[in-house]
């Protein structure tokens, strides 16, 4: 990571509060049902993580899994 990527990571998570607040403003407030459904999901992301996605795919078919493995040589 460069240093600016770092100052950049940095200053943002600063702000962590404050667009937490501002998102429970929203969720609790928002003008629109859209700005709420928005913010609440973005709280509950961040305090509880993403929900586990399940792989569909075609029942009749058998899950294909498919290894790459790179190998890099001396020369």
């Amino acid at each position: 990571m460069t240093k600016s990527l770092t100052e950049i990571k940095s200053l943002a998570r600063s702000h962590t509060a404050t667009a937490m607040s501002a998102l429970a403003g929203i969720a609790q407030n928002g003008q629109s049902e859209s700005a709420r459904v928005a913010a609440s999901v973005a709280l509950l992301d961040r305090g509880w993580g993403k929900p586990a996605q399940p792989i569909a795919g075609d029942d009749e078919s058998p899950l294909t899994i498919q290894l790459i493995n790179r190998v890099i040589k001396k020369p």
